[in-house]
């Protein structure tokens, strides 16, 4: 046999993609699960051509999705390998020009959110027979610049494959970032489409079964000894539970360790769920869209234990919710970046691994019995407050949108996936959401991306065909993104759309009028005679739009009607939409921490003074966690 396999390159990357594996704990996974494409003059005769000529049958070394949108597409992906706890992700490949600057804020989304995506776009000619061609960006200053350029900055490795023989390192190291838990967010190999077409004598090793290594590494014993005793001397201690919890599948060491020492634990939005909702140990979300219960805890904190998570702006309330002035921070992490956040002593490790060992080098250590009672007692009365919110309606009017969120929850079973993005629902639901299952909340606020919701309910769906799968989407985030409802239709997902009619962004409204803005550009109105967007509500029929576009659509008016529909809704076999509009009155408890929007500092209108001044009076009490 010869040493060597003659392939164009295009066909040697689809080859290469099928034959990658990671391997944790001793079980393998695919690396590149599928492709997804819209496919373009950039990749079609490239990418397009190695994916038939390999093969599309049920057996197909790297299956083919199409998509409609090139952001939608990265979503997708995106949705999958959170799903998959990062060993396994999708490849999403596009044509040259729009389609690849589509890629751009998915590309940032998956980055941000520390999540594994293969972006393959076209790219302009290598060779340059004729420059310009379609949809290349020239730039006056330089000739090697195209507009796949533009995925430098929110790509954790990026590599132009010029020749052939450079796709071998370009692909390899591809390939360990996306594998590496520290390293992984978004990948691309921009691809010159006449490079795609061209032939090489490839050596077979190139195409052997390959073994990305997950590693769980233990923490520094010097820092663990550390970590312990300022656990021991804490009086208050607060754990705070973030995505990594779930990527490394820590839930059992984690429950494992409060039991053991009765720390309470608040979660983030990508940690809720690392602990089922009513252990004695769970306190609720953190932060400014989290519960009183915890911020009242974060508050009194002396110590507070972050594992997996980066401590954005929302968990620490912009740098306000840890108000003891000793409060201390040990970060368990297994990017060192992260780790050090708030001057923190860091434990870098893997969290299960992490985990385990604190709770080995805190044994015999327990808190006080009067700290489990203060915040059980807490835990209590904020249930009575949840169920109030939630409770359905008993007037025959429409529900709000907790009383949706409290229908849903009676709905869905344990081990669901209900996904959200953006607007007013994260909030609602990250205080009044109560997690059954480690995955059955898919948060993504990160990037609090609209548009990002059906489509990851269909890299959801993909991922665990098991579980039902439900994209929770208000009426602004489904006019940015629909499209792929065809997709879902088109591969037969079962995917449960609930949207949520409020006639405009409710999240941002309810900002615009806290910071002095006066809701300005936030309602979907006609403009009234004094030019202003104040006039009747757009008569906009978005269920009647996801019917056209082949989704079983089911409308209610009421509570009553909101429960059927939803229980039909997760029977059926198919895709579907569940319709309702909501009244518009808030309903849900307000935020129980501050969140830092900065508020016009020189203003006449009284609304934005106003506004002014509170922000001062909150603003006071940041501060540097040194």
């Amino acid at each position: 046999m010869s040493p060597t396999l003659r392939l164009t390159v295009a066909q040697a990357l689809v080859r290469f993609l099928a034959a990658q594996y990671t391997e944790r704990d001793g079980v393998r996974h695919r690396l590149i699960d599928s492709c997804w494409g819209v496919l373009g003059h950039g990749n079609v005769a490239g990418l397009g051509q190695a994916l038939v000529e390999s093969g599309q049958g049920p057996d197909a070394p790297l299956p083919f999705h199409q998509g409609r949108n090139e952001q939608a597409m990265v979503h997708a992906a995106v949705g999958f390998a959170r799903q998959r706890d990062r060993l396994s992700t999708q490849a999403v490949t596009t044509s040259i020009g729009p389609g690849a600057t589509n890629l751009v804020t998915g590309a940032a989304l998956a980055t941000i959110n520390r999540l594994p995506v293969l972006l393959l776009p076209g790219d302009t000619f290598a060779a340059r027979p004729a420059d310009p061609v379609l949809q290349q960006l020239e730039h006056p200053g330089a000739g090697d610049i195209s507009v796949n350029d533009t995925l430098r900055p929110v790509s954790r490795w990026f590599d132009r494959v010029h020749r052939p023989e450079a796709l071998i390192p370009a692909a390899l190291g591809a390939m360990r970032v996306l594998a590496d838990p520290v390293e992984t967010g978004a990948v691309t190999l921009a691809l010159p489409q006449d490079v795609q077409a061209e032939a090489y004598d490839w050596p077979r090793a190139f195409f052997r079964e390959r073994v990305w290594r997950v590693p769980r590494p233990a923490p520094d014993p010097d820092a663990l000894a550390e970590a312990a005793a300022m656990v021991r001397a804490a009086r208050r201690p607060l754990l705070i539970a973030g995505g990594g919890v779930h990527h490394s599948g820590a839930h059992d060491a984690l429950r494992a360790l409060v039991e053991a020492t009765g720390i309470p634990v608040a979660t983030t939005q990508a940690g809720k769920g690392a602990l089922r909702h009513d252990h004695p140990g769970e306190v609720g979300g953190v932060g400014h869209t989290g519960t009183p219960v915890a911020a009242g805890l974060a508050r009194g904190a002396d110590l507070v234990i972050g594992v997996g998570t980066r401590f954005t702006d929302f968990t620490t309330a912009s740098h306000t919710l840890f108000a003891d002035p000793a409060v201390r921070f040990v970060h368990l992490n297994i990017a060192p970046h992260d780790a050090h956040k708030l001057a923190a002593l860091p434990l870098v490790a893997d969290a299960r691994t992490g985990l385990r060992a604190l709770t080995g080098a805190l044994a015999g250590h327990r808190v006080p019995d009067a700290y489990p009672a203060e915040y059980a007692a807490a835990k209590r009365r904020w249930a009575e407050v949840a169920d109030a919110a939630t409770a359905p309606r008993t007037d025959g009017g429409p529900p709000t949108q907790p009383q949706v969120i409290g229908a849903l929850a009676a709905a869905v079973g344990d081990d669901d996936v209900v996904i959200n993005a953006a607007g007013s629902l994260p909030g609602d639901l990250h205080k009044l959401w109560r997690a059954r299952s480690p995955r059955q909340y898919h948060l993504e606020y990160g990037y609090s991306c609209m548009g990002y919701e059906i489509p990851a309910a269909i890299g959801v769906a993909l991922a665990a065909p098991e579980r039902a799968v439900w994209a929770l989407v208000g009426d602004g985030t489904y006019l940015m993104m629909p499209t792929e409802i065809v997709t879902a239709v088109q591969e037969g997902l079962p995917i449960k759309l609930v949207l949520i009619q409020n006639h405009g962004y409710a999240s941002i409204g309810g900002l615009s009028q806290a910071t002095g803005a006066e809701r300005f550009g936030t309602d979907y109105r006609f403009r009234a005679p004094d030019g202003t967007f104040t006039g009747a509500p757009l008569p906009v029929d978005l269920a009647a739009n996801a019917a056209s576009l082949g989704m079983r659509v089911l409308r209610a008016t009421s509570g009553d009607t909101l429960r059927e529909a939803l229980a039909a809704a997760r029977a059926a076999d198919g895709p579907v939409a569940v319709y309702v509009e909501t009244d518009p009155e808030p309903g849900a408890p307000a935020a129980p921490a501050w969140w830092d929007v900065p508020v016009a500092q020189a203003a006449t209108r009284p609304a934005a003074v106003a506004a002014r001044a509170g922000y001062e009076r909150e603003a006071a009490a940041r501060r540097r966690y040194l």
